[in-house]
């Protein structure tokens, strides 16, 4: 299967998130680009039509929750949408029934922003830490470092990038840092071509899913690390790390290493209150990051990353590194 258009996507929502564990890399790739020109179409059509704003419902926007989402593109040659608004189940609710009835509806919406004339590049955080007897091979580890403007990003990522600077004491958003990274650094995806640095890389490790502890790994498809993770979690079977999965997690920067064939992989983490609360919210902060939870998570990844750093070899490549070439 080549195209996401000879998918047969289900229907029920739970279905469609369990078909995306399973999609080869290549076809999530096409769906959130296919989405992403879709979504740009769509705010130009609305701009055209000369939409002042556009309201939003959310399945998270209840109890005075909100949720934010991006409104438009992120490049500025595609045109401006118009500005969009996610409101309440409630209030949303009452304008649906008002409308359904006939009953005219008057808003008052205010929105005070700067829009850039010009593409803005984010900034990857680099820290680097020197080898020993392996200083030739570079083994990775990343969160993103970003949040959104509802809360102040205490989940969403500021748990993950502070597990991961703990880490080496003992970015990105939307993927657009780890893409431009891996890009620059180790292998085009369009092409295939690969960069002098490719060879050294023996693998990437992740953090991006909240405050909940560490449980296990998602294998990305890589059958071949299964007896690694279960060597490397033993000490830690006792804190509940006990599932290597060979399942995949998607929608984080690990992906931008395996869409070119290098070993990358995002650990499992209890889900707490993480995506039915406060991802993308405006209760995405201090309150819901769980100190005991990140501790574990710390101590876990320092010793996986220990370990793959000491093993004898380079931690073994996905069969898709085949296709790629050297320029």
């Amino acid at each position: 299967m080549k195209s996401i258009d000879e998918v047969e996507w289900p229907e029920n929502s739970a279905d469609l998130f369990a078909l995306f564990d399973v999609l080869p890399d290549d076809l999530t790739d096409q769906v959130f680009d296919r989405y992403f020109a879709l979504e740009t179409e769509r705010g130009a059509f609305f701009a055209n039509e000369g939409v002042a704003a556009v309201l939003l419902a959310d399945n998270r926007a209840r109890d005075r929750l909100l949720a934010a989402e991006r409104a438009g593109s992120f490049r500025s040659r595609d045109p401006l949408a118009p500005a969009r608004f996610v409101l309440t189940a409630e209030d949303y609710g009452r304008i649906a029934r008002l409308v359904e009835h006939k009953q005219p509806v008057r808003l008052r919406i205010d929105l005070k922003v700067n829009v850039s004339t010009a593409d803005v590049d984010g900034t990857n955080i680099m820290a680097e830490l020197p080898g020993g007897t392996k200083n030739d091979e570079v083994l990775m580890i990343g969160a993103h470092f970003d949040s959104w403007h509802s809360g102040t990003g205490a989940t969403d990522n500021g748990v993950g990038s502070a597990v991961m600077i703990e880490v080496l004491r003992g970015e990105a958003q939307g993927l657009l840092g780890s893409r431009s990274y891996v890009k620059r650094e180790f292998a085009e995806p369009q092409t295939m071509q690969r960069a002098a640095q490719y060879e050294k890389l023996s693998g990437y490790f992740n953090l991006d899913n909240g405050s909940g502890r560490i449980r296990g790994v998602y294998l990305q498809g890589h059958e071949a690390l299964r007896p690694l993770f279960e060597r490397w979690f033993a000490p830690f079977r006792d804190f509940g790390v006990t599932t290597v999965t060979i399942r995949n997690m998607t929608g984080t920067d690990h992906l931008s290493f395996t869409h070119v064939g290098l070993p990358a992989f995002q650990f499992i983490q209890d889900p707490l209150d993480y995506f039915p609360v406060t991802h993308h919210t405006n209760v995405d902060t201090y309150e819901h990051a769980v100190p005991a939870d990140l501790m574990q998570a710390s101590a876990v990844i320092a010793s996986v990353v220990h370990q793959a750093a000491t093993h004898p070899e380079r931690l073994p490549r996905r069969p898709s590194s085949a296709r790629v070439s050297r320029h």
